[in-house]
């Protein structure tokens, strides 16, 4: 009997140690897919994080070499705390060489020592000025000291806030005003504890002053980068994109759809969609090169107001294109026979348009005047010229359905306005190779001139 219990005992332990096995299994075969799926996903967002540096790298070299110089700032000013020696002439304040490093050091030349002039001037205005007030606080006893200060810490405080609002003063000094706010009123709150005020601003002043100078002599000297030429490249870049544009747009409108393959995912008709949002980085680019230090060909007084001139233009002609390119994809278009007859006459326009405005950005390039731009201009203004003679000449007869002739009209009437807008952008070109001096080179292929008389008009 005994060995019998025994017997069942161990079977029943056998049978829950089964059962709790069984139980563990379970769960670990209900969790596993959840964690398998995480850290895959988590795999995965890594690998997109990585991918996206790889190529924000090979998109622009110059930001690997931006940072690599942005590391050897801050390991330069570093040694401020590691060499015994200076640590002893500065001490806890040498941290303040540290933050302007991190502050300052900016992607381009121009906002690099825009940033370190704001820092420099606004740290020596506001320490000689809180110690100006100090030294007033002092005056008026132990018990007035604080409410003095109290008071001219708002008034500067309310002041310079209030100017910041100035759009003149926050396009180009608005770092410092915020740089001045903050040191006036830490070196005058300081000193009403610390005595040695004018050892403070010192400290306070000189290592500012040992960051930015680190900052602006790395980023002259290693690899620069000027905003300047980073505003010349991009308003020629941008014309040069509508350029392609319009060269292509007639033959592309043109095309009934059973004339070939879609026009669906063209490169070429996308790429002005980036000038109609590059105001903001126009604007921030020729802050940034006011600052500069003359550079190549371009001074130190150089006319950056005309390439925003020219950038407005730009922008205004890249409306029209976006209209026009809406065009190309409606849903509504016009017969070919309505389309042919003023076939040749939109697509010279819009051909002319084109290389009128890639041949302005070929000489903002080269810095030469644009002597083949004009005579494709004067193309396109024959061509709207031959339009007009063509409409009134009653170039659809009565039968003609009004509603299929409008997307036509409105397309011609669309390249009319990109030939106003280039022949302005052509203007202000002009004018910009006037005030630098553009080189005078006689173009080697002349370009056709325009036809005179009636156009030919297409055959339905």
């Amino acid at each position: 009997m005994q060995a019998f219990l025994i017997t069942f005992c161990l079977s029943a332990m056998d049978l829950e140690c089964a059962s709790q096995e069984t139980v563990k299994q379970g769960l670990l075969a209900r969790g596993w897919p959840p964690i398998k799926g995480f850290s895959k996903h988590v795999k995965t967002k890594v690998l997109e994080f990585f991918s996206l540096l790889i190529k924000l790298g090979q998109d622009d070299p110059r930001r690997v070499v931006h940072s690599l110089k942005a590391g050897l700032a801050l390991t330069l000013v570093s040694l401020f705390y590691y060499y015994q020696p200076l640590y002893k002439s500065f001490g806890v304040s040498a941290m303040w060489a540290v933050i302007t490093v991190v502050v300052v050091f900016e992607f381009s030349v121009g906002a690099t020592l825009g940033k370190g002039v704001n820092r420099g001037l606004a740290t020596l205005l506001a320490g000689g000025l809180a110690v100006a007030a100090h030294q007033l606080a002092n005056l008026s006893g132990r018990i007035g000291e604080p409410i003095v200060l109290g008071i001219f810490v708002f008034l500067q405080a309310a002041v310079s806030t209030f100017v910041r609002f100035c759009p003149q003063i926050k396009a180009r000094y608005d770092y410092g005003l915020l740089i001045f706010i903050l040191t006036f009123s830490l070196i005058s709150i300081s000193g009403f504890r610390d005595d040695e005020v004018l050892e403070l601003v010192h400290k306070r002043l000189l290592t500012v002053l040992i960051g930015g100078s680190t900052c602006v002599i790395i980023s002259v000297l290693v690899f620069p980068v000027w905003a300047g030429q980073d505003l010349h490249n991009l308003i020629a870049s941008n014309m040069e994109k509508l350029g392609i544009f319009l060269e292509g747009f007639g033959d592309e409108y043109f095309k009934m759809p059973e004339d070939g393959e879609s026009k669906e995912d063209r490169p070429f008709l996308q790429g002005y969609k980036s000038v109609l949002d590059s105001k903001t980085n126009e604007d921030a680019l020729a802050n940034f090169a006011r600052w500069e230090p003359r550079h190549g060909r371009f001074q130190f007084r150089h006319p950056w107001k005309q390439y925003l001139k020219i950038g407005a233009l730009t922008r205004k002609c890249a409306y029209r294109i976006e209209s026009l390119n809406g065009h190309l994809y409606a849903d509504i278009q016009a017969k070919r026979e309505i389309r042919s007859k003023i076939q040749e006459t939109c697509t010279t326009m819009s051909m002319e348009s084109g290389k009128a405005l890639k041949e302005l950005s070929m000489a903002i390039k080269t810095m030469v005047k644009p002597l083949a731009a004009d005579i494709h201009i004067e193309n396109s203004k024959s061509s709207v010229k031959n339009l007009d003679t063509l409409l009134k000449s009653g170039l659809w007869d009565d039968e003609t359905d009004l509603l299929e002739v409008v997307p036509v009209a409105t397309v011609a009437s669309l390249l009319i306005d990109v030939v106003t807008c280039t022949a302005e952008i052509a203007e202000s070109v002009n004018e910009l190779a006037t005030m630098l001096k553009f080189e005078v080179v006689e173009p080697t292929v002349s370009p056709e001139k325009p036809e005179t008389g009636q156009p030919k008009i297409g055959i339905s």
